[in-house]
């Protein structure tokens, strides 16, 4: 039996909307009748309502404006953002924290980030244990086995592109094939058709904007939210599927499990 808790976004955003508005009422479900840290139980009717949120993927903006943006966005969730910047020890914080979320934005420099605070065992132990987890594009990213699928340019090089392994398989946020006429480059499914060439043993579960992964209760699904199709998908071994929110996806978490067209 897992005890996890992952809701893991695809993006902060989807079409014009506010930052993080499309995601409230997922984030507020996420942290409504779970289980935090230090064997602590939420009342069924109460929400987690302080949260560590990581910044370390903002590179063109400084932590304390992006920790602000945040909370800006939550607040009339009545959630209290704490930056991780803020705290005396980055350690200390995970330890403590009742719940981490991760923002988006760089995924190598915040995986760099992350290795030189020495975090990356520190959260894999909370998540573990049952801390809500909540990430959107890069902090969706990290929590695949790599970040070998990430879209992002290696600005900086990490000490390794081993993630945090909080699900056993390739995460591609913000997934989409679209190619604009006369442009000669690749389009994100050859990407994702390179990466499985070599690693052909290995799942990637491509997210597109206004949707989300969560795993909650033993169960993976699809969550979509409002003005977006209901679909997903899953590349393997040169084969890709596509799923919906009324897919069963435990297959995932199961490295064996081959996909059929």
């Amino acid at each position: 039996m897992m005890n996890k808790n992952l809701l893991l976004l695809s993006s902060s955003r989807v079409k014009t909307t506010k930052y993080l508005a499309h995601a409230k009422t997922l984030i507020k479900n996420h942290l409504t009748n779970t289980h935090a840290a230090n064997n602590q139980t939420v009342n069924n009717q109460d929400m987690i309502t302080e949260v560590l949120f990581i910044p370390y993927a903002g590179v063109t903006i400084n932590y304390d404006d992006y920790t602000a943006m945040v909370q800006t966005a939550l607040s009339d969730l009545d959630i209290k953002v704490i930056g991780i910047q803020q705290c005396a020890c980055a350690k200390t914080a995970v330890s403590e924290a009742t719940a981490i979320m991760v923002g988006g934005g760089n995924t190598f420099h915040l995986l760099q980030q992350l290795y030189s605070f020495d975090l990356i065992t520190a959260i894999q132990n909370k998540v573990n244990a049952g801390t809500p987890y909540i990430g959107w594009s890069a902090g969706s990213n990290i929590a695949g086995c790599s970040i070998k699928t990430t879209n992002d340019m290696p600005i900086v090089e990490p000490k390794s592109f081993a993630a945090l392994n909080l699900v056993n398989f390739q995460l591609n946020p913000h997934y989409t094939d679209h190619n604009p006429p006369g442009h000669n480059g690749e389009t994100r499914e050859q990407r994702l058709a390179e990466f499985m060439v070599v690693n052909p043993q290995t799942s990637i579960m491509a997210i597109i904007e206004g949707s989300a992964l969560q795993l909650k209760d033993d169960r993976l699904s699809l969550l979509i939210t409002d003005d977006v199709d209901d679909v997903g998908y899953v590349f393997k071994a040169g084969k890709k599927i596509k799923i919906s929110s009324a897919t069963d996806l435990n297959f995932l978490l199961d490295n064996d499990t081959e996909i059929t067209d």
